[in-house]
C-alpha cells in the first residue's frame, strides 16, 4: 500500500529519467522545470544555492546538470541531460553554483534555490526533493514579491490586473477541487500575483476559464 505524501508506487520507485539518482538527479530535474515554467523566458543567469545534502553531493550525483537540463526546459529522460551545463554555457547563460553550510532555510535536506534573471525579470525558486523525483516547492520570489507555498504540487499562480480570486474559487469548486492555501500580494501598479496551492492538478476546461480572466496562469 502506498501512503503519505506518495500518490503511486512509481512515486517511490521513481520515473523514467538519466541517473544516478531519482531525488538528487530526477528531482532536481523537476525543480530546474518549475523555475523555467514561472520564467517564461529567455534566461540570462542561473544562480544554484545548494544547502545540506544537496550541497555535499550535488556534483557526484549529477544534481548540476539535473538543475540546468530543468531551467532548460528538458525532461527527466533526455538524453542530453549530462551536458545541460555546457548546452547553457553554449547558449550564453551564465551558471553559478553555491554551496552552503548549515540547516536549509525551507527545512528540508535536498534543498535547491533556484535564480534566473535577465535584464529585466528576476525569479528565486526554492525547491527540496522529497524522493522518486518527487519534488515540493517551499519558497518563491516573484516580482519582488514572496511566497511560502505548503510544499507540495500543484501549485498555480495567476498574475492578474484586479482581485479575480472569487472568479477562481468558483472555477476550481465546479471540479470540485479544494484549495489548501492561498496568499496574494500585490507588485508594479497594483497588479496582483494570485497564489494557490490545491489537492489536484485543475482540468483543461478549469484552467482555461481562470487564464482568460488572467494576465498570465501557470500551475505546477
Amino acid at each position: 500500500m502506498v501512503s503519505g505524501n506518495y500518490k503511486s508506487v512509481f512515486d517511490i520507485i521513481g520515473p523514467v529519467m538519466v541517473g544516478p539518482s531519482s531525488s538528487h538527479t530526477a528531482g532536481a530535474v523537476a525543480i530546474g522545470q518549475a523555475a523555467h515554467k514561472i520564467f517564461g523566458e529567455p534566461i540570462e543567469q542561473v544562480i544554484v544555492d545548494y544547502y545540506e545534502s544537496f550541497a555535499k553531493t550535488h556534483q557526484g550525483h549529477g544534481t548540476d546538470y539535473a538543475v540546468i537540463a530543468g531551467v532548460l526546459g528538458m525532461q527527466t529522460d533526455d538524453l542530453r541531460v549530462p551536458e545541460a551545463v555546457d548546452i547553457a554555457r553554449a547558449q550564453g547563460i551564465e551558471v553559478i553554483f553555491n554551496e552552503h553550510e548549515g540547516k536549509s532555510p525551507i527545512g528540508h535536506p535536498n534543498t535547491a534555490i533556484i535564480t534566473l534573471k535577465n535584464a529585466d525579470k528576476m525569479i528565486k525558486v526554492g525547491g527540496c526533493s522529497i524522493g522518486g523525483g518527487t519534488i515540493e516547492i517551499r519558497e518563491l520570489e516573484l516580482d519582488g514579491c514572496r511566497f511560502a507555498p505548503l510544499g507540495p504540487l500543484p501549485i498555480m499562480l495567476c498574475w492578474a490586473e484586479t482581485d479575480f480570486t472569487a472568479h477562481i474559487k468558483e472555477s476550481l469548486n465546479q471540479d470540485n477541487i479544494k484549495i489548501r492555501h492561498e496568499m496574494t500580494n500585490i507588485f508594479g501598479q497594483g497588479n496582483l500575483i494570485h497564489e494557490f496551492d490545491l489537492d489536484r492538478l485543475p482540468p483543461k476546461n478549469v484552467l482555461e476559464q481562470i487564464k482568460a480572466q488572467s494576465c498570465s496562469l501557470v500551475c505546477l
